[in-house]
């Protein structure tokens, strides 16, 4: 399944994906996802398999440098942003696309869910422990 096939079936927004979605295209290697909580809440449910991490409260300049740093300095690289509800997702999909980012995801359930779905836990999607926590 392609990222394309990905976003035919999503719901809302075209740069939106559901957990499930973004779970598929990571593992496929179609998209490289961050999570960007905090290093507690890592550590309280752990992390998708293979995500980065940033945390997004040390700031947008901390964000754009460590984001840049993932892919290589491709800002069209495509990447899946996850935190728990969908907020900070939301924000940091704005700035990062602000900086010229052009394929940047949004998994607007997150991990704990929100009204955009049940999120990634209650799906029973996999999540590893954080080593970089």
């Amino acid at each position: 399944m392609s990222l394309t096939s990905h976003f035919a079936s999503a719901a809302g927004d075209e740069n939106d994906l559901t957990a499930a979605q973004a779970f598929a295209a990571a593992k496929a290697g179609e998209l490289k996802l961050v999570d960007i909580r905090t290093p507690q809440e890592w550590k309280q449910t752990g992390i998708a398999p293979g995500a980065a991490v940033v945390d997004f409260y040390r700031g947008q300049e901390v964000l754009l440098r460590e984001i840049l740093q993932m892919v290589g300095g491709d800002k069209n690289a495509p990447i899946a942003l996850i935190c728990r509800t969908g907020n900070r997702t939301t924000q940091a999909q704005r700035l990062l696309q602000a900086q010229g980012f052009t394929r940047v995801y949004n998994v607007k359930e997150g991990m704990a869910g929100s009204s955009a779905g049940p999120g990634w836990l209650r799906q029973g999607l996999p999540t590893e422990q954080c080593l970089k926590c």
